[in-house]
């Protein structure tokens, strides 16, 4: 068993963790950074912590944030072209973080972590009621779903039974780092404990969308208290996109 809380050695960097699957610092599509000079800081100051490899991940949902995948590349390439002005090194990637619900559809195209891996999430209110059915779909149609920060499913707080079934049918878990250090809320984080010590996660990531983000992650790393927490768990980041 996982021991969340135990010493251990003091490491103040991200370097275990290597690659961030998760985040919006694509510029002006979603809620994370509003501009490029916005990203960049962000971009550099992930890097200087340890990170040294990307993949952006905006939201594509019907109701809010309707992107597609040329509107997401277009967005991207301005990014891309001004880190390299910039002279940031670390290599980024594009992707997308879909939202499940009435309007997602399995189709050809959607925009994978890679090879097929696909970042995706619900509602935190309430269940999506066919997720069983979608998760299928989706190995059928050959993705591989990556369900974003399941810790912060209220509904799952008092049914962790329905965590164990989509790991069964086959869905990978991805971790917030914000969870476990408390940013959410303790519920979330007293979630994030259990499915770590039940080794029901596969992937971590920042999640990234803003200072207040960047601020509480950097002291977390800093500290040396998110290596404590989770520096040993055995995250698939580098195995799988590094």
């Amino acid at each position: 068993m996982l021991r969340f809380f135990s010493k251990k050695e003091k490491v103040t960097d991200l370097f275990w963790l290597g690659v961030d699957i998760h985040s919006h610092l694509i510029p002006g599509i979603d809620d994370g950074t509003a501009n490029t000079d916005e990203a960049l800081i962000y971009l550099e100051q992930l890097q200087e912590l340890g990170l040294s490899k990307f993949i952006c991940t905006p939201h594509v949902f019907t109701e809010l944030y309707p992107n597609t995948p040329e509107k997401i590349d277009v967005a991207f390439q301005h990014l891309q072209q001004a880190a390299a002005k910039q002279n940031f090194r670390a290599p980024l990637a594009a992707a997308a973080e879909y939202m499940i619900d009435d309007t997602f559809q399995v189709r050809d195209g959607l925009l994978c972590l890679h090879d097929r891996y696909l970042l995706v999430e619900m509602s935190y209110l309430s269940e999506f009621p066919n997720i069983d059915q979608v998760i299928f779909d989706l190995h059928i149609a050959g993705y591989k779903p990556v369900l974003a920060h399941p810790e912060r499913y209220v509904f799952y707080y008092r049914d962790r039974a329905r965590l164990s079934r989509l790991k069964e049918v086959g869905c990978l878990f991805q971790l917030n780092l914000l969870s476990v250090l408390g940013y959410y809320g303790p519920e979330a984080k007293n979630q994030a404990k259990y499915l770590l010590e039940n080794k029901l996660y596969d992937l971590a990531g920042t999640d990234l969308h803003h200072e207040r983000h960047l601020k509480v992650l950097k002291e977390g790393v800093k500290s040396g208290k998110l290596y404590e927490l989770i520096g040993n768990y055995g995250f698939k980041n580098r195995e799988l996109f590094g």
